[in-house]
């Protein structure tokens, strides 16, 4: 199969990338505009890989006329970060250029050449006041979902699942996502060719880019063997916020499933992808489990949170296990593990892969 990767030198199109050539059978071509700091880094590796890479961005129709046909794309090509378009370091209209208008030129492309379309979206693609307002507890230094309380239709204690509300507000981030995900569906429909949206928990692994809004688990890694300032953000200011974990290479056997079966009914499209419970750990967690492993480093708080924070974030995948017998392979142990070895034998990666 001919597979075309958005996004390739990133994190995850570059971990997708080295999984699915390693699994054969495939010839890759990958796209890229490098303006990710560190994603230079994943070029020479690729193209020992076989993999033919072009220098190009999804934004730009034209850049697209050069590239070969292919069976499918994977779209991993978007601008993560929920505080997108609202932090000062991009603008609102390069977000939705970069996560909307980019989507849909790969499925003006998909359509051209009758190309399947596999969209990486988000977990925050869920509506933030039913999040934001969960009623949560604290127990061994993480919240969860408080035991007895009435939780919203599409949350329970084993994470939100597809069921939840994705109404606004979102985060525009998010928006940009919702709508992709919509437009993806729509063009699959119309022009007759697969299309699967695939809701992803958060990324983690070696060679992460870590940013505290992009990249938590290996930026607190990282800054903690690094003995670099770190901060509770929001709520008590004690860390107790929970997020999923989820190694990209994970998402290949999906993948492979996908690829086989593209006349599945239209409810198996969407799905969400993540690590779970099992996965779930909170700041205060990592911190306790870098202490262990690299010797204490104090945290600071900061109680005020961060437009968009929300306390438990955790998705259900058992949709994906139902209906597509998934389950994560990578315990979150093995990836903690995965990224200090990498962060202790790239002592700087904190500055390679900073945005300034």
């Amino acid at each position: 199969m001919k597979i075309l990767i958005t996004g390739i030198c990133g994190f995850v199109g570059s971990s997708l990338a080295r999984t699915l050539t390693a699994s054969g059978d495939h010839t890759l071509t990958g796209l890229d505009n490098f303006i990710r700091p560190g994603s230079e880094t994943n070029r020479d590796e690729l193209k020992s890989l076989g993999i033919k890479l072009f220098h190009g961005d999804i934004r730009n129709a034209s850049d697209l006329e050069v590239l070969p046909a292919v069976d499918w794309v994977i779209d991993a090509a978007a601008n993560p970060s929920v505080l997108a378009g609202v932090d000062g370091k991009t603008s609102s209209r390069q977000l939705v250029e970069h996560n909307l208008s980019g989507t849909i030129n790969m499925l003006e492309f998909c359509k051209q050449h009758g190309a399947g379309f596999t969209l990486l979206s988000t977990s925050r693609v869920y509506s933030i006041p039913g999040l934001a307002e969960l009623p949560v507890e604290v127990h061994r230094g993480a919240f969860r979902p408080a035991q007895g309380s009435s939780l919203p239709r599409g949350i329970s204690v084993d994470g939100v699942s597809e069921d939840y509300s994705t109404l606004a507000p979102v985060s525009l981030y998010g928006a940009t996502k919702v709508a992709s995900e919509s437009l993806a569906l729509e063009y699959g429909a119309t022009f007759d060719f697969p299309v699967f949206i695939n809701r992803c928990g958060v990324m983690a692994g070696a060679g992460q880019f870590g940013r505290p809004d992009q990249g938590i688990f290996a930026f607190w890694i990282n800054s903690h063997l690094a003995r670099r300032p770190l901060k509770y953000i929001g709520f008590d200011g004690q860390g107790h916020q929970v997020r999923d974990c989820l190694h990209p290479r994970d998402l290949v056997p999906l993948l492979h499933k996908q690829f086989a079966k593209t006349d599945c009914p239209t409810d198996h499209r969407v799905i969400n992808v993540s690590g779970g419970t099992s996965s779930a750990m909170s700041l205060r967690q990592l911190t306790a489990w870098c202490d262990e492993k690299f010797g204490e480093h104090p945290v600071a708080t900061e109680p005020a949170p961060r437009p968009f924070d929300i306390p438990w974030m955790v998705l259900d995948s058992g949709k994906a296990a139902q209906t597509w017998d998934w389950r994560p392979e990578t315990p979150t142990l093995h990836i903690l593990e995965e990224i200090a070895d990498h962060a202790q034998k790239n002592p700087h990666w904190l500055d390679q892969s900073a945005p300034f």
